[in-house]
């Protein structure tokens, strides 16, 4: 379970992707996530978050294909490898208005170790091995 309203926990991170809403953030480095990474996430390395979260709509639209939330969406999670670059990640965000920003703190390591990826891929990605 999450320790606050900044954490989300592994379960309702499943349960949040399993809805096909939120918007996940990896905010590790290019090199980490080229080696598996939470299906539906996009890449903003922890050092961009405050560049690219302040992108307008159509902007980060463009340059991330998905839609930006919205300021007091409560769908915005932030992860990393362990959950510190997250945790920074979401303060910055939170320091930008996006008041319901959440780490997970599990990150990507705790991710991997549950079998969260889809059966048949040999690690996460964004698609299956083909």
């Amino acid at each position: 379970m999450a320790s606050s309203d900044k954490e989300i926990s592994y379960s309702d991170l499943k349960a949040l992707l399993a809805k096909g809403s939120g918007l996940v953030v990896d905010v590790r480095s290019k090199e980490e996530v080229d080696r598996g990474r939470i299906p539906g996430s996009i890449h903003i390395p922890v050092e961009n978050v405050e560049s690219d979260m302040s992108l307008d709509t159509s902007e980060f639209q463009s340059k991330f294909g998905v839609v930006k939330p919205s300021l007091d969406s409560s769908e915005l999670v932030f992860h990393c490898q362990v959950g510190r670059r997250g945790a920074v990640a979401t303060e910055k965000a939170r320091g930008l208005g996006f008041k319901n920003a959440r780490n997970y703190a599990g990150g990507y390591r705790e991710w991997s170790e549950k079998g969260a990826c889809p059966s048949g891929w040999g690690r996460c990605s964004t698609r299956p091995p083909g």
